[in-house]
């Protein structure tokens, strides 16, 4: 249906909008977590560097075949349609499925996150339980809003924290373990790679950001700048970090500085944190909302019916987060798990499948073959990033729970 006159019209983002709401969403799992942490934890100081490197120009490839797979079925809004296409309607339920379990444990970090936040900013002031709750109620009424326009905020705030953090670490008596050398198992060297995949998982978020461009042919465009930015923002504060805080950096990274710098580091960035959390709800919830009035007047209305099943969508999503911010507490294994069961296909593997579904019957040279081999390859990783990873995961979880606080526990955890 056109959005012409419509009360609400969707398709008013610019490609620079769809680059800062991608960089939102993507700036928390690495700025935040993951990268800093794990470099110490790969075998060498350089492997963590080409990991990063090389992960993301994979999913930059990766995520240029989405997008010409969406310019080529524009009909396309979420992952499932693309599962429909490829699978039928069997393969639709399962990614559909998939997709809201993946938003909704993502939203579930991002809850995690806040607590660890407001227990630093209080000095644990109050019960974990209640900061959950505060960060869950936060998150619900800035999700209300119907278009992801709104939400594309600037994200100088966590470009701000990591340059506080990476001075403060800086100036501070530098840890004298920062090895260049390490030698991990091969689960917890795994763990390390996935939590990186997390960093540039956003595939599954792209069919909306493409959906709600005024142009759709600039995705190319904001894909290639957000890429080069993460890959840059990523690599360079986790090699800064690590090589003055050496291998105690901590999850999230900004812990590791001092009391007084830690808060200020995080009552800076919790904006873009909050707002993260947000966009990656706001697509959960436009993936159910499309489901329901796809192809009805009621997309573009705001009516009673309309505003409330949004509503209510919203309030059921971040209320199953709730619950599982409360019953995960180890923040890492999280990720991981989130990595392993669904980026890997959906950064990965499925993209693979678009090229060979829109390639099938032009094969017929070399460079298509190559493309062919390379894709075959993805497809391989994939496999092996599911299946190890989730062993890696499992192992990881069995050995953080007979330290970690219990589920639903008023503890710090920072």
């Amino acid at each position: 249906m056109g959005e012409e006159g419509s009360q609400v019209q969707y398709k008013s983002m610019k490609w620079c909008d769809d680059c800062a709401v991608n960089f939102f969403r993507s700036s928390f799992s690495s700025i935040i977590d993951g990268n800093f942490r794990n470099c110490p934890m790969l075998t060498i100081r350089l492997s963590g560097c080409v990991i990063i490197l090389g992960i993301g120009i994979l999913t930059t490839y990766t995520g240029y075949v989405l997008g010409q797979f969406k310019l080529q079925y524009p009909h396309i809004h979420n992952m499932s349609d693309a599962a429909g296409l490829l699978f039928g309607d069997m393969g639709r339920e399962v990614v559909t499925a998939a997709q809201i379990i993946f938003f909704v444990f993502l939203m579930g970090a991002h809850i995690l996150t806040f607590s660890i936040i407001m227990n630093t900013l209080t000095g644990h002031g109050a019960c974990t339980i209640i900061f959950c709750l505060a960060g869950a109620i936060l998150c619900f009424v800035l999700t209300l809003s119907r278009r992801l326009e709104e939400n594309s905020l600037t994200s100088l705030s966590i470009f701000i924290a990591v340059m506080i953090t990476m001075i403060a670490i800086g100036i501070e008596v530098p840890d004298p373990k920062a090895y260049a050398i390490n030698h991990p198992t091969l689960a917890s060297g795994f763990s390390a790679s996935l939590n990186i995949v997390v960093s540039f998982s956003g595939h599954l978020s792209y069919f909306s950001f493409q959906s709600e461009l005024a142009e759709p042919k600039n995705f190319t465009k904001a894909l290639v700048t957000l890429q080069l930015t993460s890959i840059l923002l990523y690599l360079v504060p986790a090699l800064v970090i690590y090589r003055y805080a050496g291998a105690s950096v901590k999850s999230p990274a900004l812990l590791r500085t001092s009391s007084s710098v830690a808060k200020v580091s995080f009552g800076i960035a919790v904006g873009t944190i909050v707002i993260a959390g947000v966009i990656i709800a706001h697509i959960g919830a436009k993936t159910i909302y499309v489901r329901l009035f796809r192809g009805t007047s009621r997309m573009n209305e705001r009516s009673f019916i309309s505003n409330g099943t949004w509503v209510l969508i919203v309030l059921c999503l971040w209320t199953v987060a709730w619950i599982i911010a409360n019953s995960i507490p180890v923040f890492n294994d999280l990720l991981n798990l989130l990595a392993a069961a669904f980026a890997s296909w959906f950064s990965f593997g499925f993209e693979a499948l678009f090229w060979f579904h829109m390639n099938k019957k032009r094969l017929n040279s070399p460079w298509q073959f190559a493309l062919a081999g390379l894709n075959i390859l993805i497809i391989l990783l994939t496999c092996l990033m599911c299946g190890m990873g989730l062993w890696a995961t499992g192992k990881s979880i069995a050995v953080s729970a007979r330290s970690a606080h219990k589920a639903f526990s008023c503890a710090d955890n920072r």
